[in-house]
């Protein structure tokens, strides 16, 4: 048994019986206080009637009674406005700075028995993939709420939001700059975001601005940047950039990122990095100002149509600088932008109307909801489980779920484990 089990009984009240001190004085919970993450005691500020007298102060729980010496809390001066200590055994007396025992409530025999065998059953076997799985097959998908859902996705667009806020910081709260920073690095999915990250921020977005007007010096920017113009390559397009490129490094005191960190190692052609650098430089030359746009666009649809781009036509039959292809549009694909509204778009405007108080949370529950379900093994998972995801709304979620609660065993702060009886 772990303590996280028994601030988890305290905090909601799942006792079964009467509550009564080691000194037989009964305990009433008028509040069980503040779940305290940080360094002290474990709640704080509970109110209590101990024998008929209101206590106000904080709750110090343990498994035994003696961890309060093996914690040296004796000789902590945070733990003297503990009023009740609660412990699952009470093996030993600990006395208060008056020399008094201090109020000590065993629990061992209070917590309701469904609780405790829902905690065996749940905790101490090593399953497969999650904790619960023989539990959640059992449960009707409408058990994982909305409300349920709705918090698990906010919860993942406030972790997406730490990477946003930390960009803004360095851009001075320039949205324009974040978003092409943020797009780069989704263009580069899994393998190569990072890279197109640096790629992104290697480059002040005050030169892009600059020279978007014109595709071919945008072109040589981002891909003299990106190292590959480095190499010693014929080809009338690739010399033509070359040549931009060294003007362009001179005039700005560019330092391009080193190209060994791009991966095509088992990448399919149309997520090479050159194609996807070639659809981002076409994002940018066509949309001038793409913030602005994306925060008038209100449905799917007009996404899709704003990011309805053409890239230039030397890749039309091109995957990189050196070998010709069979002729394809190379367009972005719609469950490519599916993936760019959910972790670029939507997470950028959340912030971007969240510290404006514009916050719309309906707005994007919608466009959450009008997307597909993606597809990916954690997502394929719970299908096996029976728990089916209609739409990108509540992929996300259980994304959250998977990674965030079931990964860290956090089952007891998990609103999902807690509808399993």
């Amino acid at each position: 048994m772990k303590e996280d089990f028994l601030h988890y009984v305290w905090q909601y009240k799942l006792f079964s019986t009467e509550l009564k001190t080691a000194d037989n004085e009964e305990v009433i919970i008028l509040e069980t206080g503040t779940y305290n993450t940080n360094t002290g005691t474990d709640f704080l500020n509970a109110k209590l009637k101990i024998d008929g007298q209101i206590w106000v102060g904080n709750i110090e729980i343990h498994l035994k009674s003696s961890n309060w010496y093996t914690h040296n809390h004796e000789t902590d001066k945070n733990y003297d406005t503990v009023i009740l200590h609660v412990v699952y055994e009470n093996d030993t007396e600990v006395f208060m700075k008056n020399n008094k025992p201090l109020p000590t409530l065993e629990i061992k025999n209070c917590i309701d028995k469904n609780i405790l065998e829902n905690y065996n059953k749940n905790y101490s076997e090593q399953l497969k993939w999650i904790l619960c799985e023989k539990q959640i097959t059992e449960i009707k998908n409408n058990y994982i709420t909305q409300n349920v859902l709705e918090r698990l996705y906010f919860q993942r667009l406030e972790n997406k939001s730490v990477l946003i806020k930390e960009l803004l910081n360095k851009s001075n709260n320039d949205f324009e700059a974040v978003l092409f920073q943020l797009l780069a690095k989704n263009f580069g999915l899994k393998v190569n975001g990072e890279t197109f990250l640096s790629l992104a921020e290697s480059v002040d977005f005050s030169i892009v601005r600059k020279e978007w007007f014109n595709e071919d010096i945008l072109s040589a920017l981002m891909f003299g940047q990106a190292g590959f113009l480095s190499e010693n390559i014929e080809g009338e397009y690739f010399l033509h950039l070359k040549s931009e490129y060294k003007y362009l490094q001179h005039k700005y005191k560019l330092t391009p990122i080193d190209n060994n960190n791009f991966q095509f190692f088992r990448m399919r052609p149309n997520n090479f990095p050159t194609i996807r650098i070639a659809q981002l430089v076409s994002l940018y030359h066509i949309h001038h100002n793409l913030f602005s746009k994306i925060l008038s666009v209100k449905d799917i649809t007009s996404f899709y149509s704003l990011l309805n781009i053409k890239v230039n036509d030397f890749w039309k039959n091109h995957y990189t600088f050196t070998k010709e292809s069979k002729k394809s549009s190379k367009k972005l694909t719609k469950s490519f932008i599916d993936l760019l509204i959910i972790n670029t778009i939507i997470p950028l405007k959340y912030v971007y109307e969240y510290s404006r108080g514009k916050f719309n949370k309906d707005e994007i529950l919608n466009l959450m909801k009008e997307l597909k379900p993606e597809k990916n093994s954690i997502i394929s998972k719970f299908s096996n489980l029976k728990i089916e995801a209609k739409n990108a709304f509540e992929t996300q979620a259980l994304l959250e779920l998977k990674n965030e609660h079931c990964n860290d065993k956090n089952c007891l702060h998990c609103t999902v484990t807690n509808k399993i009886k």
